[in-house]
């Protein structure tokens, strides 16, 4: 029988770009999962990109018959990885999100030690997504590292990293019924394959029994079957024994839901023929000072947390996420969208798609035996780097290998706002979605109803989502009266507050989700005086914090009754009276103030205004439902100037806040009604953000107009945007802005 052994332990690690193991460096000792972005990728220094090496000896295991395969089995290597074994190649990958397997039967020494080096490199290569991302690229051996040694029949190992066995339920007349396959390497005459399943209390629920061929398929009956839900997320197990004679060789297994899915573009997500809403958030996979070198124990808080906050969908961003993470969604169902990093810009190198399609294999099969994933997405905001030759037909390529190789599920992809509605992008995936920050980047949280309901009345027969949404929160900064941009924690519980109403009354939008969960990693970034990281998360990277807004979604999606009164860490209020902010699920909500009743509310998210401070401590207290939560503020004269974003950031931030463009519009240019005549020797908005910045004058005009330098970092992804397009983010323009802003470019000579 096949052997799984885990050597996380004892690695030697060192950055170098030396085409073997460099024998006399200076080694450091590391334990798998690792990455040596952990601290840079997250600190806002610049994370360091290049190739680094891994190195240990083995225990070569012994197999019992003659003709045993051993391989190494890589869970993730960012962005590519050569595999050594006693200084021979192995195999190479490329793809740093995916499992991927060498065989190194050939190389192993019978006598005396065995070596096994890898070589990692997260450079930035023409051929391998992610290129452009608003997220940190961490390199390293991320998911640890696996020997499996097999006998010289066994269960497939070599394609594209998968079980070597795929079980495909399917329902269809209230009868279900289970396809099980399994792909054998070195089967002969006289060996037999026996698939059982199990129901979730371990009770055998059929058997069947067929020679073992190369691929060997058999469709089961299930009776009376248990269906997986995201309220009863009922599991089954297969398994696949090899046999010979009264010997059993090699065996694997996969647990798998029995379910029906769909969508109407008119009525939303169907699960098992049920309306389910689906609300829920996104998911990056790193963590404070660990980069994406994350524990089993860290996915299942964050599994625990999403729990919590009532989401009933994840959407794995932007890559493929660990298989304990899918587990832990199956086991919990949460209905998952998986996707590839085909993101942000195509790059010009036809070989990348030739990379993007393997990944897509490699999610597909890797992980095709989970019930909670219901859709692969295939990109993600793939034309904020505008328009590039072929990026219609790549999709209708990696759309077509989606349905070829799992034709049971439902194909998406998540498109930047300013994405027209006519484009010939639409209509190649099963659903869409849109990343859509109207509130935050540009518009009013006001604008979001809106423009759902006037994008579903235009294109009825098109299922929308919500795939992003969301508003920077910082826990330090505090206000009574939030404004977008101001990175208050108050501001982003508004923000929220105002989007789940919104997305309660439109039950058509097939799936939304938050940005972010979790704050992340963004090596690019520095907003709001925070370096290196993104903060629209409900909860810090850390996972110490759940910030107010934690709680206004988990007061809409939460069926676990519970009183939250928000605000506790703006502990020091100025003014003769405060506005008070309590969530809750539990019914009524009562609110005192230092014992004295302020008023009653039956709102999930109640806003109680006019709050009277005395002076030194106050304890505001609410009540629900039997439940109780209090928080201590203090009166003081004037409120910590900590609790206002820095100085240097307030100006554009506000410039950019509140109305969008209109703010930071005013008085930057004066309005200009003459139409302005156009010369090449003269830059407009149809010019490229790279080359504008690359002008002093023009440079200057640009971030005067966005309100903010452009981050060293952000270039990547925007050079090649144009002006025009850039400002498309921020929504509809006031009338006569972009006349006036092609009049002022127009005298800046190139």
């Amino acid at each position: 029988m096949r052997k799984v052994i885990p050597i996380n332990d004892n690695w030697k690690f060192v950055k170098s770009d030396a085409p073997s193991a460099p024998a006399d460096a200076a080694w450091e000792s590391v334990t798998l999962p690792h990455s040596w972005n952990a601290v840079d990728g997250m600190d806002g220094s610049r994370p360091w990109r290049g190739s680094a090496w891994y190195e240990r000896e083995i225990d070569v295991p012994r197999e019992p018959t003659a003709g045993g395969r051993l391989y190494v089995e890589v869970g993730a290597a960012p962005l590519a990885a050569e595999v050594y074994l006693n200084g021979k190649p192995a195999c190479t990958h490329k793809g740093g999100y995916a499992a991927f397997r060498a065989e190194l039967t050939g190389l192993v020494n019978s006598e005396g030690k065995n070596v096994l080096s890898i070589r990692v490199d997260n450079s930035d290569f023409p051929d391998i997504y992610p290129r452009t991302a608003d997220f940190t690229f961490y390199g390293g051996l991320t998911r640890g590292v696996k020997l499996i040694s097999v006998p010289a029949t066994h269960f497939a190992l070599g394609h594209y990293g998968s079980a070597g066995m795929a079980v495909t339920p399917s329902v269809k007349d209230g009868r279900a019924s289970v396809r099980c396959e399994a792909w054998l390497e070195g089967a002969t005459d006289g060996m037999s394959v026996c698939f059982e399943i199990r129901d979730g209390e371990g009770r055998k629920a059929a058997e069947v029994w067929r020679p073992a061929e190369e691929h060997v398929s058999v469709e089961i009956p299930l009776e009376n079957a248990h269906l997986w839900s995201t309220d009863d997320p009922y599991l089954y197990t297969a398994t696949a024994r090899l046999v010979i004679h009264n010997e059993g060789l090699d065996e694997v297994a996969a647990r798998f839901g029995v379910r029906t899915f769909s969508v109407d573009p008119q009525k939303g997500f169907f699960l098992n023929g049920k309306l389910t809403v689906l609300r829920g958030v996104a998911r990056h996979q790193d963590r404070m000072y660990k980069g994406s070198a994350v524990s089993p124990e860290d996915h299942v808080e964050d599994a625990d947390l999403i729990c919590e906050v009532g989401a009933n969908t994840v959407r794995c961003a932007h890559y493929q996420h660990s298989p304990e993470f899918y587990d832990l969604c199956d086991e919990r169902g949460i209905v998952v969208w998986a996707e590839i990093p085909y993101i942000s810009v195509q790059s010009e190198d036809p070989n990348a798609h030739e990379v993007a399609k393997d990944m897509l294999r490699e999610l597909i099969i890797q992980n095709y035996n989970h019930p909670s994933i219901c859709f692969w997405g295939i990109s993600n905001e793939i034309l904020i780097g505008g328009e590039r030759e072929g990026v219609v037909e790549n999709h209708r390529e990696l759309n077509e290998l989606a349905k070829t190789l799992d034709p049971t599920r439902l194909t998406t992809m998540a498109h930047v706002s300013f994405t027209e509605g006519d484009h010939p992008i639409h209509g190649i995936t099963d659903v869409e979605a849109y990343n859509q920050y109207m509130g935050w980047y540009g518009g009013k949280i006001e604008d979001n109803g809106p423009w759902l309901d006037s994008y579903h009345a235009r294109y009825p027969d098109r299922a929308l989502g919500l795939s992003e949404y969301g508003a920077e929160g910082i826990v330090s900064y505090h206000s009574e009266t939030p404004e977008c941009k101001d990175y208050t924690e108050e501001y982003q519980a508004l923000y929220h507050a105002e989007l789940c109403k919104v997305l309660e009354e439109r039950p058509w939008v097939w799936a939304s989700h938050v940005w972010n969960m979790f704050d992340f990693g963004c090596s690019a970034r520095d907003e709001g005086g925070v370096k290196g990281r993104n903060n629209k998360g409900l909860v810090t990277s850390d996972r110490k914090i759940k910030k107010d807004s934690f709680y206004v979604c988990k007061a809409h999606w939460s069926k676990e009754p519970f009183v939250h009164v928000c605000g506790a860490r703006y502990a020091c209020r100025s003014g003769e009276t405060t506005r008070v902010v309590v969530c809750s699920n539990a019914g009524e909500i009562v609110l005192y103030a230092n014992g004295a009743e302020v008023g009653r509310s039956n709102e999930r998210v109640a806003t109680f205004e006019g709050v009277p401070l005395r002076e030194g401590t106050n304890i505001l207290r609410a009540e629900a439902g039997g439940l109780a939560d209090f928080i201590s503020v203090e009166k003081v004269e004037t409120e910590p100037a900590s609790y206002t974003v820095p100085a240097d950031q307030r100006e554009s931030a506000h410039r950019r806040g509140g109305e969008g463009v209109k703010n930071w519009f005013e008085g930057v240019v004066e309005p200009e009604k003459k139409t302005p005549e156009f010369s090449t020797e003269h830059f407009s908005v149809k010019d490229k953000m790279g080359d504008l910045l690359a002008n002093p004058e023009a440079k200057k005009f640009v971030t005067e107009l966005m309100g903010q330098e452009i981050p060293e970092g952000m270039m990547a992804m925007i050079k090649s945007m144009t002006l025009e397009r850039n400002l498309a983010f921020i929504g509809e323009l006031p009338e006569g802005a972009l006349e006036t802003i092609e009049a002022k470019l127009a005298k800046i000579k190139k």
